[in-house]
């Protein structure tokens, strides 16, 4: 395989370029930038800063990678971004490198699809298989965990914690965290019944969605709390992994603060 550069891309002589690599004409690629085998940058590209993204991803025009956080603690230290595998990062979407408040280090894993104009900031941390459609913003230290899907025009806050096979609806507010399998809207946005559209795609069982709607039934319209919904949901037979995974974030969101379990970390962040 051979490496296809264009006319008028500027890449530093010091950038890492795999083979497969195709760059776009006035992409701009600093010395520090890592770009794996079969990526593809199409044209207006900037990656700046330390950025290394992996195999066959694909970056569409006007897209920023690497930029620095937009924090005003920022000091200036070496701070990185770090994409996986097969990540599809659409029209002007900006990825912000981290700030020295955690690990230096803003990451997505792989088979994400960021849409048009979304907005990831620094130190977010982003699992794999997330969709995030037009136009929804990041705050800083988001995490994202896997199979999450987000629709446009989305808020999320800084420090909120999204949990996986969730999805949450346009334009909503999100200032908490949004726990696993549940189907989330509004301003703010609140847990509205189990994601099972989501759920069956991604070959949930029947019996598996039941009970997690059992769970979301008691802690969310009986308002039972959380030990004695795990009580009832065990002496049921429903207290399922799945199930015990829901209900145990949703303790860790409740002993932190203002909704969000990472929060009690944030004075040491």
């Amino acid at each position: 395989m051979t490496i296809r550069i264009a006319e008028y891309a500027s890449i530093d002589p010091q950038a890492q370029v795999a083979e497969g690599v195709e760059i776009g004409p006035f992409c701009v690629i600093g010395p520090h930038v890592t770009i794996g085998e079969g990526t593809r940058l199409e044209n207006n590209v900037t990656l700046m800063g330390r950025v290394t993204l992996g195999r066959h991803n694909h970056i569409y025009p006007g897209v920023v990678i690497g930029g620095e956080p937009q924090d005003i603690s920022y000091a200036g230290s070496e701070t990185e971004v770090v994409l996986g595998d097969h990540n599809i990062i659409r029209e002007s979407v900006t990825i912000n490198r981290a700030s020295e408040k955690e690990d230096g280090i803003t990451r997505l894993g792989d088979h994400n699809f960021l849409m048009a104009c979304s907005h990831v900031a620094h130190d977010c941390k982003l699992g794999s298989h997330i969709i995030i459609a037009n136009n929804t913003l990041l705050g800083g230290h988001v995490h994202i965990h896997d199979y999450a899907s987000i629709s446009g025009s989305v808020g999320v806050h800084h420090f909120a914690t999204i949990g996986s096979y969730c999805f949450i609806g346009g334009l909503s507010a999100v200032r908490h965290d949004v726990p696993p399998y549940m189907l989330v809207d509004g301003t703010p946005a609140k847990p509205r019944c189990v994601n099972g559209v989501g759920l069956r795609r991604n070959n949930f069982a029947s019996e598996v969605i039941d009970c997690l709607s059992e769970a979301h039934r008691l802690v969310y319209r009986a308002r039972v709390g959380i030990d004695n919904a795990w009580e009832i949901l065990r002496s049921s037979g429903k207290l399922i992994p799945q199930v015990n995974h829901l209900l145990t974030f949703i303790q860790a969101q409740h002993e932190g603060q203002h909704g969000r379990g990472r929060e009690v970390s944030r004075r040491a962040a």
